[in-house]
C-alpha cells in the first residue's frame, strides 16, 4: 500500500504553528485549553484562536487536527460539546480522540476522527472495530514495523474503510520524546503529585535521577545509569525507507511542548527526507547530514524505539537536552523597513557580532535563522552591537514588533 506519506507537525503555540507551516508540514496537531495530553507542557491555544489557526493552515493547504485525547470525566462533557461545536464551525479537519464520549460526540457532528495512540491499537480486529467511527488509526507505539506492515496490508486486502468510505489510514509517531509507559498511559505523577499524566498534567517523574534501595536491609542496587526510566528520543530518520515500506500514511512528529526552532528544524529535516525518498535520492550521506541538524535542537539522544525489534530500552544519560546548540536571548524587534528589507532590533542582553548565527521567533514569524553578514548601529556599519544598542540588520522576511532575537551558539 504505497501512498504519499503525510508529515504531521506539532503546534503548541503560534510560533510553532508558523514554524510548521513554513517548513513543509502537511498537517498540524494542537490542543485547546485542558482537554489534551499537553495541557501543562505548553501555552495551549484557546477557542478564540481557532479561526486564526484554521485561516493560516487553509492558506497553505495544511490539515488541522485537534487533540482531545485525555481521560474524560462527567464534568468535562459540556466543554467537549462546546469545543467540538467550535471546531466544526472553524473547519478543523479532524479530532484526535481516545475516549468514546469524544469519539461519539465528534461523529454526531460529522467530524472526522483519528484514534489516539492512548487506545493501544495493536491488531487488525481492533482496527476493524474503530473503523466504524474513525478515518485514521494512530497505532500503539510499542509495535514493530513488521507488525505495523501486517496491519496496513490487511487494511488493503480486506478493504477496511472508515465512515467516509475511504480506506482507513495508519499513523505512527516518527520522531520525538518517548515515554517509559505503554503508549503514554502513566500514573507516576498522579501518585507523587496528584497530577495526572492522562489528563495532560505529567510531572515527568521518569526524567529524574533514581536509586534503588532494598527496604529490608538498606542495600543499594548499583545501576549504571541513574536515569533508568528516561528513554532517549525516538528517531526514524535513518530507516525512513522501511517506515514508508510498512505502508504508513501519516508520520507524526512529537513536540507540542518544545520550542519553535525545534519544530522548524525537525519538520524541515523530515520534509527533505520524505521528498528524497519519493524522488529516489535518499542516501546515507544525506542521512548523516540530517542527523547532525536534528542534533542541534532539543533532544535526549536518539534511538529507534520499538520499530526494529531490537533490545528495548535505550536510556538518556542526563535530565535535559543533549542538543549540540543552544539559543541565547539577545533582544527584540522594534521596527521593520519593508521596502529595504531591514529590521531594527533593541539589544537587551548579549552582544551580537558579524558572523553570528541568529534566530528570530514570533507568533507570525515562526522560527527563522539567518547568518549575520553586516549590521549597523546609529546608521554606522559596525562589527558588533552591544547591550543598549539599537541596530539594523538586513533580513529576507518580515520582522514584527516584539519578535524575539536570539543567537545560536555551541552547547
Amino acid at each position: 500500500m504505497k501512498t504519499k506519506m503525510e508529515l504531521m507537525a506539532p503546534a503548541g503555540n503560534f510560533e510553532s504553528l508558523q514554524a510548521a507551516l513554513d517548513n513543509g508540514a502537511n498537517s498540524v496537531y494542537f490542543g485547546i485549553d485542558q482537554l489534551n495530553m499537553r495541557a501543562r507542557a505548553s501555552v495551549n491555544f484557546t477557542m478564540e484562536d481557532l479561526p486564526e489557526i484554521t485561516r493560516r493552515c487553509e492558506a497553505k493547504n495544511v490539515s488541522t487536527y485537534l487533540t482531545m485525547n485525555t481521560i474524560i470525566y462527567d464534568h468535562d462533557l459540556s466543554l467537549i460539546k462546546t469545543l467540538l461545536n467550535k471546531a466544526k464551525e472553524g473547519g478543523v479537519s479532524a479530532v484526535i480522540a481516545s475516549d468514546q464520549a469524544v469519539i461519539a460526540s465528534a461523529r454526531e457532528r460529522g467530524m472526522a476522527v483519528h484514534i489516539s495512540t492512548q487506545l493501544n491499537i495493536t491488531n487488525i480486529e481492533t482496527v476493524k472495530f474503530y473503523s466504524l467511527f474513525a478515518e485514521t488509526m494512530v497505532l500503539s507505539r510499542e509495535l514493530s514495523l513488521r507488525q505495523v506492515k501486517k496491519i496496513t496490508e490487511h487494511i488493503e486486502k480486506e478493504q477496511i474503510k472508515g465512515p467516509s468510505g475511504e480506506l482507513v489510514k495508519v499513523e505512527i509517531f516518527g520522531h520525538g520524546a518517548l515515554c517509559m509507559a505503554v503508549s503514554g498511559k502513566c500514573y507516576l505523577s498522579l501518585h507523587s503529585d496528584n497530577s495526572s499524566a492522562n489528563r495532560g498534567a505529567c510531572k515527568q517523574n521518569c526524567r529524574k535521577k533514581y536509586t534503588v534501595i532494598d527496604q529490608e536491609n538498606g542495600f543499594e542496587v548499583e545501576i549504571d545509569n541513574e536515569y533508568m526510566m528516561s528513554p532517549k528520543d525516538l528517531c526514524t530518520l535513518d530507516f525512513l525507507d522501511q517506515v514508508m515500506d510498512a505502508g504508513i500514511q501519516i508520520l507524526k512528529i512529537e513536540g507540542r511542548g518544545r520550542a519553535p526552532e525545534y519544530v522548524a528544524t525537525v519538520t524541515r529535516v523530515y520534509r527533505e527526507a520524505i521528498d528524497a525518498l519519493e524522488e529516489g535520492t535518499f542516501t546515507s550521506e544525506k542521512v548523516e547530514a540530517w542527523m547532525e541538524r536534528l542534533a542541534t535542537v532539543y533532544n535526549r539522544g536518539f534511538w529507534s524505539g520499538y520499530y526494529l525489534g531490537q533490545k528495548l530500552g535505550e536510556w538518556s544519560k542526563t535530565s535535559g537536552s543533549q542538543a549540540t546548540q543552544k539559543k541565547i536571548y539577545v533582544g527584540k524587534g522594534i521596527h521593520y523597513f519593508s521596502k529595504a528589507g531591514i529590521a531594527e532590533f533593541k539589544i537587551e542582553a548579549y552582544d551580537i557580532k558579524k558572523g553570528d548565527k541568529l534566530l528570530i521567533t514570533g507568533p507570525s514569524t515562526g522560527a527563522k535563522e539567518i547568518d549575520l553578514e553586516e549590521l549597523y548601529v546609529n546608521e554606522t556599519r559596525m562589527l558588533k552591537a552591544i547591550k543598549g544598542d539599537c541596530c539594523t540588520i538586513k533580513v529576507p522576511f518580515r520582522v514584527r514588533l516584539s519578535d524575539k532575537l536570539y543567537k545560536i551558539v555551541d552547547a
